[in-house]
């Protein structure tokens, strides 16, 4: 594989459940401008995404409204280094239904191979990316917004990009169809 893939990171909803604090997730206060905003977030899922990425030799990205804020806020919390970030904010919304971000993530990836983890995804998303040009190979992982990004959501994410590198014929654009 010469491209190398990408794994497009969401904040809320993905790494930061909308659920109460467990045994693996740590509540955070984080105060932004002035607002206080309540997180949960598991360092070992840090650890899961440095694993993947370095197993699958995939870049991590995030993919969120966080935006910048992501790397000094979000991601030091996880044990995550500095990370590309997408801008995806002041985007009036959706053209055909899709996510507002989704626009900016087809402009992003220039024909890399992809795997975006996020809780708002659906058919408008991959109908969008699957006839954007310049969109390659990429498989969306709706996650449960409830219980954050899973053992499971990593699992099918690596699978699917060790396939795409084998060559397997079945690697390419994925269903819109959630992990099992």
């Amino acid at each position: 594989m010469t491209e190398r893939p990408l794994v497009l990171l969401d904040v809320d909803g993905v790494l930061n459940p909308a659920r109460r604090a467990t045994l693996r997730h740590r509540r955070h206060d984080i105060v932004l401008d002035g607002r206080t905003f309540r997180v949960l977030l598991s360092a070992r899922q840090g650890r899961g995404l440095l694993a993947l990425a370095e197993a699958t030799g995939a870049e991590l990205v995030w993919a969120t409204t966080w935006e910048d804020h992501a790397n000094t806020e979000i991601g030091p919390r996880l044990g995550l280094p500095p990370l590309p970030v997408i801008a995806v904010n002041g985007d009036p919304g959706s053209r055909a239904g899709e996510h507002f971000k989704t626009r900016h993530v087809a402009e992003y990836v220039a024909g890399r191979p992809f795997v975006w983890f996020d809780d708002s995804l659906g058919i408008a998303d991959w109908e969008y990316l699957k006839d954007h040009p310049g969109v390659g190979d990429f498989l969306l992982v709706e996650v449960d917004p409830e219980d954050g990004l899973t053992d499971g959501d990593m699992t099918h994410a690596g699978d699917w990009l060790a396939a795409r590198a084998a060559g397997v014929d079945d690697a390419g654009t994925c269903s819109p169809e959630p992990a099992p």
